[in-house]
Formats: structure tokens, C-alpha cells, sequence
């Protein structure tokens, strides 16, 4: 490895935009070990799909706890012993927060945030997946999640409206943002050849790729 290439790297996006494929991608071709959030091991998510408003904190909180006690274990490792690659970003909590929680709940949540903020270790490098909405609502059916069958669409563009915000004003580190609508990078090496390299080339401050060539979808 080269020593100015980034040692944590970190995959976001909206729900079914490709983040774990991509991670799970890049640690194969970068020889790098790996962090994935939790997503089916939370006991209200099922209970949040049906009832939001209901069951908003439980599910907020177990998400804050668990993805903390995670990059706990990051502190423990050499992070430049090996390369590491995770599909979430710690801030991406305070996303999810900011639209399911009401006001109450939200104050509560930001103190609690507030004291495990500092302590988490910041990404080299953050990739930023993008995809129109009906290309999400595409891939979330088609992988067959139980909890997410009748997945709510007006949600989903909440939460595409959120991450694109944040993102826009994101400065923390090197960022990376990705137009994944119209590629396959998982099946199709066409599409993740030049994905890799635009991930190889990324130095500072914040490129985007947009990939030429779009394919329809279906």
C-alpha cells in the first residue's frame, strides 16, 4: 500500500443505494478488513417499519448504541496495521434522528450523541452513493428484507432529501460522491472498473463521478 492512500474508508448512502456490495467490493480489492452495521440484529425495526412515530426512539437508540460500541472497537485496533473499510458513516445516526424523532426525542438523542461524538475515529475517506428513487425502491424490493416489504416511498425521499443536505455540507473529510443510478458495479466489472478508479484517484477535498455511458433500468 501507498502510504497517502487513505486507512479508513467509509460507504454511505440512502437505504438499498449499494453501500454494503461497495464496501464488501473494496475490501476484497484493497486486501482490507471490515465493518458493517448491524441492521438486522435492532429488535424494534420491524416494529418501527409498521409504526414510526411509535417505535422512532427505541429504534434511533439501539442504532446510536450499537454503531458506537462498533467504532469502539475500532480505537482498539491498529487502524494502520491494515486497510478498513465500513458501509456507514457514525453521523449518518443523526440523519435517521433528525426525521423520526419528535422534538422531545430529539433533544434527548443530542445529548446523548453529544458525549459519544467526540470519541469516534474519523474516515480518510468518505464515498457517497447517490440513486433516484425509484432505482432505490428497486433494489430494496429486490433483496427481500422481510421488515422492508411495503417500504414507505414518501420515507425514502425524506431520507434521500437528508443525506443529500448533510453531504452538501459536509467538510470533515475527503469526500467522494457517486451517481449510482444507472450502473451495476456489483455484476457488471464495466461499470466497477472505472467506479475503483475514480475511488484510487481521490486525494482531497470533495470530486464526484458521474458515470457516462447510463444504462436504463430494469
Amino acid at each position: 500500500m501507498i502510504n497517502d492512500r487513505p486507512r479508513y474508508i467509509v460507504v454511505e448512502g440512502p437505504i438499498g443505494v449499494g453501500k454494503t456490495s461497495l464496501a464488501t467490493i473494496l475490501a476484497k480489492s484493497l486486501r482490507a478488513r471490515t465493518t458493517f452495521e448491524t441492521v438486522e440484529e435492532n429488535p424494534f425495526l420491524s416494529s418501527f417499519y409498521a409504526d414510526r412515530v411509535k417505535f422512532a426512539f427505541q429504534t434511533q437508540l439501539f442504532f446510536l448504541l450499537s454503531r458506537f460500541r462498533q467504532q469502539q472497537e475500532l480505537w482498539q485496533q491498529d487502524l494502520f496495521a491494515q486497510v478498513t473499510v465500513s458501509d456507514y458513516l457514525f453521523a449518518k445516526d443523526r440523519i435517521f434522528a433528525a426525521i423520526t424523532l419528535d422534538a422531545n426525542e430529539l433533544a434527548l438523542y443530542e445529548r446523548i450523541y453529544e458525549l459519544m461524538g467526540p470519541r469516534v475515529i474519523k474516515p480518510d475517506l468518505v464515498i457517497y452513493l447517490q440513486a433516484r428513487g425509484e432505482v432505490l425502491l428497486s433494489r430494496i424490493r429486490k433483496r427481500g428484507r422481510d421488515f422492508e416489504r411495503k417500504f414507505d416511498a414518501d420515507y425514502l425521499t425524506q431520507i434521500c432529501r437528508a443525506y443529500n443536505d448533510f453531504f452538501f455540507h459536509y467538510t470533515e473529510t475527503p469526500l467522494l460522491v457517486v451517481n449510482t443510478s444507472d450502473i451495476d458495479f456489483v455484476a457488471d466489472p464495466g461499470d466497477l472498473d472505472p467506479l475503483l478508479a475514480a475511488v484510487r484517484r481521490m486525494k482531497k477535498g470533495t470530486q464526484y463521478y458521474n458515470p457516462l455511458g447510463t444504462k436504463p433500468e430494469g
